[in-house]
This record gives C-alpha cells, structure tokens and sequence, in this order.
C-alpha cells in the first residue's frame, strides 16, 4: 500500500530533479546574455544565437514541466505565491515570452523592428530569467511575508508581492550565483559544440572571470544558508526556527549531502578541465553537477521536517510537503504518469545528440534553410 506520505516524497523528488535539469538548460539564457559582449562581429553573432537557438525550446519546455509538476503536485504553493508573490513570476514569464517572440521573428524579412531588438529581448531574458528564478528559489530558505487564513486563502504583508525579495543579500546572491552558473555552463556549451576557433578562444578567456565571479556568490549563499536558522515543523505541524536547521538536514541526510559534495565536485571539475586543459567536454561535468547540486538543495528545503516555502511573518502559515500537496489519489495518478519522465529524457539525449552531431560553424549556417 503507498502511503500519502512516500508519494508527497517522492513528488518532491521528481521536483528536484526536473529543478536540476532546468538549471542546466539555462546555459541557454547564460549564452543570450553575452549576445553584445562576446561576439566580435554580426557573422559570430548570429553564430552564437543560432547554437543557442537550436536548444532553446528544450529550457521553455522543462520550465513548463517544471511549473506543472510543482502546481499539481502542491498545489497550496501555487495558490501562495502566484496569488501573493505574482510580480516575480509575471517578470519570470514576461522574459520567456520575449524570448520565444525573439527567436521567431529575429530574421524574418519583414522585420520592421530591426534584429537588435530581437537581440535585446534574448539579452533580457538571458540576465532576468537565471536571476530571478535563483532569487525566487531563495525564498524556499530565507521565507516570504504571506499569511493564510483558514480557508487557505492567501495575504501578502506588504503592497510589493515578491518584489521585497530583491532587498535581502542572501536572496540577490543566489541569483546572481545562478545567473553566473548559467553563464559559465552557456560558455563551456559554446566550446563545446561551435566549430569557430576565434569564438571559442574568446569564450575560455571569460571562462574564468565568470567562474570566480558565481563561485563568490555560491559560497556567500551556501555559508549564510548553512549558518542561519531554518524553518522545522514538528509532528504537530506547528512551524518554529531552529539554528543551524539546513546544515543539520545535509548532516542528517548522508545520501543528500554526498549527492550535493558529488554536484560540487563536479561544476568545480568541469570548470577547471576546460581553463587548464584544451577539452571540450567540461560542459557535461559542469551540467550534471550542477543537476546533482540543485537537487541537493531543494532535498533540503524539503526533507527532514523542513519548510519548503516557509512565511516570515507567520510562521505556521508556513508550507510543507505535507500540507501543501494534493490528494493521495491524486498524486498516486500522477506516479503513474511520471514513469513517462525517463522516455522524455530519453528524446531531449537523441534530439541533442542529433542537433549536434557536427560543431555548428558559419559556412553550415550559410547553407541552412532556417536560421535564428
């Protein structure tokens, strides 16, 4: 018989994992966002728009999943924060749309708005999306001023909705950490898998900038996180803080915190083969550490008695896996469904392995019939 209990787990396993996997696919943005400063000319940036072109759907399709599974899976979260802290994530939305809009019609011949424009849109949404969702993430560990009343229904403390985020250094941190981690993994994609040697020399040499620059705010996050109190829900389900609560859940759970060390190991790893060595393929370290880290911390968030989306100004309004998940039906036909998560993996390795069977290089973009 499967408990309520191990599905509400086990869905907030399946969150992780995808929350892993999009960080990764946004070396997408990380690339858009160095449209005006790593090109030397338009030849190298339409080369570097079109080797990102060919991924960007994968990153819009795994937000979306991303977003599904997390609203059916715990619903109360979605009616918390869409119904309290909706200017993030309608800035969130607005920079993926531009996206999309920026990709369809950058090159089309009746383009009256020029392609800088469109190359604008990709820049906004290469700094905004990373930076934003990494802030929002971060209120999974620092909380958010929302109270529920008994009918769940949903207050915010204060007119700015999620905005208020922005002001806390632990919050602005992670997204700039993410925001250079997206960097980093859209600079190791470009070495990768471009066949312009000017470009991908280019791209080593802001390689390590980038690097020092997220590891700076990686480390400040993490230290403040594992130094700070945290948010621990008795059996009662009464929330209270706890000292040092995220640094005794890494401790507690050995599995998580070698899955997190391994994820580390892996991005630094990754990092250093392609400064130090000509390789190409840091790209897959870095990407599977980076995975393997960000679902270490949302297993933190998550487990071991802990508030994922917890309230600062009331704290037993704050939201567990417990309280904010579906029903048991409907989460165990929600299981069923979620088998399907290793073909769509699956189809995203051949597609990519497809895409990019040869390094993408000019003379291949002058002979294509479609182009970003």
């Amino acid at each position: 018989m499967i408990s309520h209990l191990f599905l509400q787990h086990y869905w907030w396993m399946i969150i992780s994992l995808l929350a892993g996997i999009l960080v990764f696919l946004m070396f997408v943005q990380g690339g858009q966002s160095m449209i005006f400063t790593l090109p030397l000319n338009d030849g190298q940036r339409r080369l570097l728009v079109n080797a990102f072109g060919r991924k960007w759907e994968f990153t819009f399709t795994t937000l979306v999943t991303f977003g599904g599974a997390f609203f059916a899976s715990f619903p109360l979260f979605y009616s918390a924060s869409f119904g309290g802290a909706y200017w993030v994530w309608i800035a969130i939305l607005f920079s993926f749309i531009v996206q999309a809009v920026a990709y369809e019609y950058r090159t089309k011949p009746a383009n009256v708005y020029g392609q800088r424009t469109f190359d604008i849109f990709l820049f906004i949404n290469g700094t905004l999306g990373p930076f934003l969702i990494g802030t929002a993430v971060a209120t999974f560990f620092t909380g958010s001023a929302f109270s529920l009343n008994e009918m769940n229904q949903v207050r915010w403390a204060n007119g700015w909705h999620g905005l208020e985020a922005l002001v806390s250094g632990r919050n602005l941190s992670l997204g700039l950490a993410v925001l250079f981690l997206s960097r980093v993994n859209g600079l190791l994609y470009i070495i990768n898998s471009v066949g312009e040697t000017d470009l991908v020399e280019r791209s080593r040499k802001k390689l390590l900038m980038n690097s020092l620059t997220f590891l700076v705010f990686f480390l400040f996050f993490l230290v403040t996180l594992l130094l700070s109190g945290g948010f621990a829900v008795a059996g009662s389900g009464e929330v209270s803080m706890e000292k040092f609560k995220y640094l005794h859940n890494l401790f507690g759970m050995p599995l998580v915190l070698i899955l997190f060390l391994a994820g580390v190991v892996g991005v630094l790893f990754g990092i250093g083969a392609s400064l130090f060595s000509p390789a190409r393929n840091g790209i897959w370290f870095t990407g599977t550490g980076s995975i393997l880290a960000v679902i270490g911390l949302f297993l933190i968030a998550g487990f071991n008695n802990t508030a994922f989306y917890p309230s600062s100004t009331d704290l037993n309004s704050s939201l567990t896996i417990q309280n904010a998940s579906s029903s048991l039906f409907t989460l165990k036909t929600m299981m069923f469904v979620s088998f399907l998560v290793p073909v769509v993996l699956a189809y995203i390795w051949f597609a990519w392995k497809a895409i990019n069977r040869n390094r993408i290089t000019e003379e291949e973009l002058r002979g294509e019939g479609h182009v970003y």
